[in-house]
C-alpha cells in the first residue's frame, strides 16, 4: 500500500479565514503503514481537520484566523493559527483513494477502495445528490462533505510533484469526499473542550452534528449513543479511553467506529499517558492487519526532547513520538517562516532575578522542629536536607515503607515531617504567613489523641505556635520574590489600561497564596485577579469545577478579569490573544512547558518574564530549556532528512517493540490478578493496623469505584455529619458523607448512594494489604500498600478512582500515595 502526494488549494474559508486543503494524489512509494495518518502541527493552535473514509481517502484543511503565505508548487504550505501563529507539521501515512484508472495503472485489478492491508477494498457506495442544505447523504444517513474543487494546474505538492506526477483533475464519483465522516477530537484538558467547541468548531455546527463531552457532563455515560447520533465528537482523551475499555453497551465504542481521530497536544503520546494508551490500541489493531482504522491528526507546539542530553537521544525521542502516532512524514514551516513571523508577535524574554533572604528565622524555626521529630523517631540514616523536593521524595518513601511494615510511629512522624517540608517550600515560594496557615490547618484536623506519637507531635507544634506566628508577621523577613513580582505587575498594569497577564506557579496552594498576597498589597488594588487551577481532586486545596474554570476563562477573555494566577492547566491551549505579560514564578519545568507558557503572550510588545532567585536551579533549568529547544529543532530536521526506507524501518521496529511491551505488561497484570484467593487477602487500616475486611468483600461500581459490600464492615467505621457536595450530577449514584476508622479516626473515603443502596467507597491511600505470598519464612508478615496488591486480589481494577477525579483519569494511587 502506497501513500499519496499532498496537493494544495488555497480557499477562502468561513469567517474570512484561510483554508488550506490538502489531498492525496497518485500512489507513490511504499510506506511503512497500510493505515492511519497523522499530522503534527507545531507552533500553532490552528484548527486542522483531516477527513477520511474507511478506505483511507483523506483531505486536510487547516483553518486559522490569519491567512498564511503561499508556498512553492512542490512543498506543503505554511499554516497559520490564531493571531497568525506560525505552524509546522508532521504529516503521516495517508492512504490515498484509488480511482479506477489509478488502480489499473498500479496493476491492482478491479475498481474499489484499497483495503488497509494492501488488498482491494469494497467498492465505493453510489454518490448521492446534494440535498438543499449542501450536505451529501449516504444510505446509512451519514452526512458527506461537499465535493472538492478541482486541483489547479501546477499546484500539486509533495513527493509526487517532485517525481513529476500529476494529480487527476476529474475524480468523479471516486473523489475525496465520497465517504461518510465521523470524527472525534481529543483534548488533554477539560476546559479546552468547551473553548474549542464554541470557537473553532462553531462554524461546523450549521452543516454537521457536533457534540462536546468532558468529565463534568453526565451524558458521557451514553458515549456510544452520542457517536451514533453525531458527525463530530469533541471530548477529553480519558472519555474516549473509558469508552474503549467499557463493557456497557451505552458506553462502549471501537476505534473502527471513527474515520478521523484528532489528538491535540500530541506530545503527550508517550509512556502511560492516556493518549498513548489509545494509540497503543490503535497500533495493535494496525499490526494485526485490522481494516478501516481512522486517520489520525496530531497537533502540538513542541514534541520536546524527552530529557535528551545528546543529539542522538533527541532524534530517538522524535522517532519514538512518530512511532507512537504512526507518523508518516514530518513537515515544518521553512520557506515561508519569515512571512509567518510577520503575523506572529514574539514576546520579549527577560530574567527578573532577586536575591535570597538575608535572614530567615521562620524557616530556621521550622527546621529545628523537624530535627526534634527526627530525633524522636530514633532511626539512623534519615535525610537532613530540609525544604527540598529530594527530602520530600525520601520522606514519602519512608512513610510508605513504614506503612508496609506497620510501624506506626515512623509512619506518623514521616507524615508530619512531610507537612513541615511543605511549609518550608511554601515559605520559599510565597509568604511566611501562608506556610504558617498550612501547618495550622493540618494540626486543626481531628486526631487520635490517645496515641503517644500523635501526642508528642501535637505538643511540639503547640509549644512553637506563638513563636512561628510572630515570625510570620514580621515584614523584615518577607520573601524578596514578592517585591520583584510587585514591581513587574506595577509596570505592566496601569490603573487605567487594557493589560492582561498570567502568572504561572507550581502548585494550587501557591496560586491561592499569591492571590491573597495581591489582595492585601496596596499598590496592586487596581488589578482584577483570580486563580485558575485544575479540576482533579486534591487533598490540599479545593479543586475547580469545569464550570468554574469556564467562568474564569470567559471573564479573563472579556476583560472582567485581567490577571490569572495559574498552575500548568493554562499552559496548553488557552487562547487569549490580548495577553501581554506572562510570568513564570519560580518554576522548574521542561522545554515543552516553557514554549507553551511563552505562547500565551500573544499581544504586540508582550513580555515573557522568568522570575527566580539569582544563580538558582530555576535559572539554570530555563537556560537548559533554551538549549533543548534548539536541540529539538535539529532533531526534527534530522528525522525529516532521513531516507524514507531507513525511517520506515525504524518506525516499524519501534511500533513492534511498543506493542509487544504493552501486551507483556497487560499479561503480567492479568497473571497477578489470579495469584491469590480473595478470601486470603486482608485489608488493614493504614493508621491503627486494625484488620477491617477481606478482598472478597470488594466490588467495583462503574468500573472505577471500589466499594465494600459486606454489611458487617459498617461496624468498623463512623460517618461524619453533612453530605459531600459536588457541582455536578452522576448517572446512577450520588455522594454521601465522609467515613473514618472508628478506632483511630483515619479517613477512609465516603459513602455513596448507588441505585438507592448505601455503600462505602474506599480511598486507596488509607489501607494496607496482606496477601499469602507476602508472608515471610520467619512467620512475620510484610504488608504492602493496597495499590501494589489490588491486581493480586481478584479485584476488577488496578487502583481506586476517587469520585473527585471521575472523568479526569487521575488515580489516587499515582496522585496521592
Amino acid at each position: 500500500m502506497g501513500w499519496g502526494a499532498l496537493g494544495r488549494t488555497g480557499v477562502q474559508g468561513w469567517l474570512g479565514c484561510s483554508v488550506l486543503r490538502w489531498g492525496p494524489g497518485p500512489v507513490g512509494a511504499q510506506g511503512p503503514s497500510g493505515c492511519g495518518g497523522v499530522l503534527w502541527e507545531l507552533h500553532s493552535v490552528s484548527v486542522s481537520v483531516l477527513i477520511s473514509g474507511p478506505g483511507g481517502s483523506a483531505r486536510l484543511g487547516s483553518v486559522g484566523p490569519s491567512a498564511a503565505g503561499g508556498a512553492p508548487p512542490c512543498g506543503p504550505p505554511p499554516l497559520a493559527g490564531p493571531a497568525g501563529c506560525a505552524a509546522s507539521s508532521f504529516v503521516s501515512r495517508l492512504v490515498p483513494p484509488s480511482a479506477d484508472a489509478e488502480r489499473a495503472a498500479a496493476g491492482n485489478g478491479a475498481p474499489g477502495v484499497p483495503a488497509r492491508g494492501g488488498g482491494p477494498g469494497p467498492a465505493r457506495p453510489q454518490q448521492h445528490r446534494l440535498p438543499a442544505h449542501g450536505r451529501r447523504e449516504d444510505p446509512r444517513g451519514r452526512p458527506r462533505l461537499p465535493a472538492a474543487p478541482a486541483e489547479p494546474a501546477g499546484r500539486q505538492g509533495g513527493r509526487a510533484c517532485q517525481q513529476g506526477a500529476a494529480l487527476p483533475q476529474d475524480r468523479g464519483s471516486h473523489g475525496w469526499w465520497s465517504w461518510p465522516v465521523l470524527s472525534v477530537v481529543l483534548w488533554a484538558q477539560v476546559h479546552l473542550v468547551d473553548q474549542h467547541t464554541e470557537k473553532e468548531f462553531q462554524a461546523l455546527q450549521d452543516t454537521f452534528k457536533v457534540a462536546s463531552i468532558s468529565g463534568d457532563t453526565s451524558h458521557k455515560a451514553f458515549f456510544a449513543c452520542l457517536v451514533k447520533e453525531n458527525d463530530v465528537i469533541i471530548c477529553t482523551a480519558q472519555i474516549l479511553q473509558n469508552a474503549l475499555v467499557s463493557t456497557e453497551e451505552d458506553m462502549h465504542v471501537e476505534l473502527t467506529d471513527f474515520s478521523l481521530l484528532v489528538i491535540d497536544e500530541c506530545h503527550h503520546t508517550h509512556k502511560d499517558a492516556v493518549y498513548n494508551k489509545i494509540m497503543l490500541r490503535y497500533l495493535q489493531h494496525k499490526l494485526s492487519r485490522e481494516q478501516e482504522l481512522p486517520q489520525v491528526l496530531g497537533l502540538t507546539a513542541s514534541p520536546g526532547t524527552g530529557g535528551a542530553t545528546s543529539f542522538e537521544e533527541a532524534v530517538e525521542h522524535i522517532l519514538q513520538i512518530c512511532a507512537n502516532l504512526d507518523t508518516e512524514k514530518i513537515t515544518s514551516v521553512q520557506d515561508e517562516a519569515q512571512h509567518l513571523q510577520s503575523h506572529v508577535p514574539q514576546p520579549k524574554k527577560q530574567y527578573d532575578l532577586c536575591q535570597e533572604r538575608v535572614q530567615d528565622p521562620f524557616g530556621e524555626q521550622l527546621k529545628k522542629m523537624m530535627v526534634q521529630i527526627q530525633q524522636y523517631m530514633e532511626k539512623p540514616g534519615l535525610p537532613w536536607d530540609f525544604g527540598t523536593q529530594i527530602y520530600e521524595q525520601r520522606i514519602v518513601e519512608l512513610e510508605k515503607r513504614a506503612a508496609e511494615m506497620f510501624c506506626r510511629k515512623t509512619r506518623v512522624c514521616a507524615l508530619h515531617l512531610r507537612k513541615y517540608n511543605d511549609a518550608l517550600l511554601i515559605n520559599d515560594t510565597v509568604r511566611m504567613i501562608d506556610a504558617f496557615q498550612c501547618l495550622q490547618q493540618f494540626y486543626s484536623a481531628e486526631r487520635d489523641e490517645k496515641d503517644p506519637t500523635e501526642q508528642f507531635l501535637i505538643a511540639t507544634f503547640e509549644e512553637n505556635r506563638a513563636r512561628l506566628q510572630a515570625l510570620a508577621g514580621d515584614q523584615r523577613y518577607e520573601n524578596p520574590r514578592l517585591g520583584k513580582l510587585e514591581g513587574i505587575l506595577r509596570e505592566h498594569f496601569e490603573p487605567v489600561g487594557a493589560s492582561r497577564g498570567i502568572v504561572f506557579t507550581k502548585t494550587r496552594q501557591s496560586a491561592h497564596s499569591l492571590l491573597s498576597w495581591l489582595q492585601t498589597t496596596a499598590t496592586l488594588q487596581h488589578i482584577r485577579a483570580t486563580v485558575l487551577t485544575g479540576a482533579g481532586y486534591s487533598n490540599q486545596t479545593r479543586h475547580m469545577t469545569q464550570n468554574e474554570q469556564q467562568d474564569v476563562i470567559k471573564q479573563f477573555r472579556e476583560g472582567a478579569l485581567n490577571l490569572l494566577f495559574s498552575t500548568s492547566v493554562a499552559e496548553e491551549g488557552l487562547d487569549i490573544p490580548e495577553c501581554n505579560i506572562v510570568v513564570r514564578y519560580g518554576l522548574m519545568t521542561n522545554e515543552i512547558a516553557m514554549m507553551q507558557a511563552r505562547g500565551r503572550a500573544r499581544a504586540e510588545n508582550s513580555v515573557y518574564s522568568v522570575l527566580a532567585k539569582a544563580n538558582s536551579r530555576e535559572v539554570a533549568r530555563e537556560l537548559l530549556n533554551e538549549d533543548r529547544v534548539e536541540l529539538m529543532k535539529r532533531a526534527i530536521q534530522a528525522v525529516q532528512a532521513m531516507p524514507e526506507q531507513e525511517y520506515n524501518q525504524k518506525i516499524r521496529e519501534l511500533q513492534r517493540v511498543a506493542v509487544a511491551s504493552w501486551l507483556m505488561k497487560e499479561a503480567r497484570i492479568s497473571e497477578r490478578r489470579q495469584l491469590h484467593d480473595p478470601d486470603a487477602v486482608r485489608l488493614y487500616c493504614v493508621n491503627c493496623n486494625m484488620a477491617v475486611c477481606h478482598g472478597s468483600d470488594i466490588r467495583t461500581v462503574e468500573g472505577m469505584h471500589h466499594v465494600n459490600v459486606n454489611p458487617e464492615f459498617r461496624l468498623y467505621y463512623r460517618v461524619s455529619s453533612g453530605k459531600i457536595q459536588f457541582q455536578r450530577t452522576f448517572r446512577d449514584w450520588e455522594p454521601g458523607c465522609r467515613i473514618a476508622c472508628s478506632a483511630c479516626s483515619q479517613d477512609w473515603g465516603m459513602e455513596m448512594l448507588y441505585r438507592q443502596v448505601k455503600l462505602p467507597i474506599l480511598c486507596i491511600k488509607n489501607f494496607v494489604v496482606e496477601t499469602p505470598a507476602e508472608k515471610r519464612s520467619t512467620g512475620s508478615v510484610q504488608k504492602r500498600t493496597i495499590h501494589r496488591a489490588l491486581s493480586g486480589s481478584h479485584m476488577k481494577g488496578r487502583g481506586f478512582l476517587d469520585p473527585w477525579t471521575e472523568g479526569h483519569g487521575s488515580l489516587l494511587s499515582s496522585s496521592l500515595v
